[in-house]
């Protein structure tokens, strides 16, 4: 006999007023933390601005801890929607493209949510430690965007093994077989490392400019500067005009 679907059950009215209850207490967390800041979150002020008792708000959220863990997931998952809808208006194998469109919209919401940013990015929380298993998932996103760039630029041919292979030492070969194994990618050592450079060096980028660290009027067109190190980093990971004109060489006449 044929197997039949199960029928997902509808949720009922008490379970859709919970979840809007916790969406409220989120939006209203979000509020806070752009006022406030992370390390003055309070359980207390959310309720009071909900218009409940402090320990009717502990119903739906246990603590400040299990506040700031559902303020990281809303903010990694914004960020990567943003990062997958802005990727995904580029043809699939226009890799340049989807690279500064992923880099872009990174700055973007940064730049719009910046207390949101410094959550993910900034400074630890005092006392506060994110559980693993219901933030990595999300916190990973962008990551696994840009991996699935360079493994998908590998594949299709448009991306040649560095030259600076043998800087590879068998401890660090290890450590990138592990990702590579984790991940499902078929980039070879050398462009998995500069993978890791580029992402590090996308985030850093940004994190200097929403946290003003470049000082005050040192640059008076940080688009175009932002617009000058994506390009420096598209060819560093490989994705440039350059990189690509070299990627499909190899290619088309392999040694």
């Amino acid at each position: 006999m044929p197997q039949t679907e199960l029928a997902v059950k509808p949720p009922t009215p008490r379970e859709r007023a919970r979840a809007r209850t916790i969406e409220d207490i989120v939006r209203l967390g979000r509020e806070h933390l752009a006022v406030h800041g992370a390390a003055a979150l309070s359980l207390r002020a959310v309720a009071r601005d909900l218009g409940v008792v402090s320990s009717a708000v502990y119903r739906y959220v246990e603590n400040r801890e299990e506040l700031l863990t559902l303020l990281l997931i809303d903010a990694y998952n914004e960020l990567g929607d943003e990062v997958d809808a802005a990727v995904a208006t580029l043809p699939v194998t226009d890799f340049a493209g989807r690279f500064n469109a992923l880099g872009s919209a990174v700055r973007r919401w940064a730049l719009r949510e910046p207390a949101r940013y410094g959550l993910l990015f900034g400074s630890p929380v005092p006392g506060y430690q994110a559980p693993a298993e219901r933030t990595t998932a999300p916190g990973t996103r962008v990551i696994y965007a840009l991996m699935a760039l360079l493994d998908g630029a590998y594949r299709a041919g448009r991306l040649a093994a560095p030259d600076d292979q043998a800087v590879i030492v068998p401890v660090l070969s290890d450590d990138l077989e592990r990702i590579r194994s984790g991940m499902g990618l078929a980039v070879p050592d050398g462009l998995l490392a500069r993978g890791a450079l580029v992402w590090t060096s996308l985030f850093g980028a940004v994190s200097f400019e929403v946290f003003g660290q470049y000082g005050a009027g040192t640059f008076a067109a940080p688009d175009e500067l932002f617009a000058h190190h994506l390009a420096v980093l598209a060819e560093l990971a490989g994705l440039g005009q350059s990189s690509q004109r070299a990627g499909r060489q190899t290619a088309d006449h392999p040694e």
